[in-house]
């Protein structure tokens, strides 16, 4: 028990701004909810505006607030998404694989980062400037429109991650969360489901609005009761039905 506390089972890739291939950025673009409608030879000519950037774990790729000059395609890697909020606390949105975007999505010159990027692991990203980004949703109405429907979506999957933040009991948020975080990163290994990301109490915390301390208690609480097992920055589920009747009680 000791030695799996030690050592992460999960694996962090290191990723060159190189893993940026060709084959690779045309399938990342080509697969983006509002190029879907776009034909192979309108990708490519998209692809001609995008440049390549890698950063390592831990480097800030946009800030809240500043002039929102990119939008952002994670082509590897893993990026995650921070809220500061006005009582100085940083809530931590989500993480981004690739194929996921962030950044100036509305194309307006005068936009804001609403939220500041950092990257979880290495990762290289697809960057567009806003004049570009422009370019391409006039040259096609349906990406445009497909931006409109994202932009609306988003904002209300914002809002009622505030709403559920603020309504519902921190043991239900935290298992609501690695549910969530499990479906889109999880991988069956031996202890159970993997979230595979670097995952500290801290995320965690950020995540469901609450403090480390308050996490630690809950996770030890979970880990107790069979739901789940962790480590150093590592959390795995081990009986997902419990931990999902867990968060349900606080969905109700």
């Amino acid at each position: 028990m000791t030695d799996s506390r030690r050592r992460s089972p999960v694996e962090v890739e290191i990723v060159p701004p190189a893993a940026c291939s060709i084959d690779l950025r045309l399938e990342i673009l080509g697969a983006l909810p509002f190029f879907a409608t776009l034909s192979p030879e309108a990708v490519a000519a998209a692809n001609e505006r995008f440049r390549e950037q890698g950063f390592v774990a831990g480097e800030t790729i946009t800030y809240s607030g500043e002039s929102a000059a990119f939008l952002y395609v994670v082509a590897s890697g893993q990026v995650k998404l921070l809220h500061h909020t006005h009582a100085g606390k940083d809530v931590l949105l989500d993480v981004l694989t690739p194929g996921e975007f962030f950044g100036n999505l509305s194309a307006q010159e005068n936009a804001v980062y609403t939220e500041t990027a950092v990257a979880q692991t290495g990762v290289c990203v697809l960057a567009v400037a806003t004049q570009a980004f422009r370019a391409i949703l006039e040259q096609h109405p349906a990406a445009a429109l497909a931006v409109l429907d994202l932009t609306n979506s988003r904002l209300q999957a914002t809002q009622e991650r505030v709403r559920q933040l603020s309504a519902y009991p921190v043991e239900q948020r935290i298992a609501a969360t690695l549910l969530r975080l499990a479906e889109k990163l999880g991988e069956e290994q031996e202890m159970g489901l993997l979230i595979q990301t670097p995952l500290s109490r801290e995320d965690l915390a950020q995540m469901t609005g609450t403090t480390p301390e308050s996490t630690s208690r809950v996770m030890s609480q979970m880990q107790k009761e069979g739901l789940i097992t962790s480590g150093r920055q590592w959390v795995a589920i081990t009986d997902q039905p419990a931990l999902a009747a867990l968060a349900e009680d606080g969905l109700a």
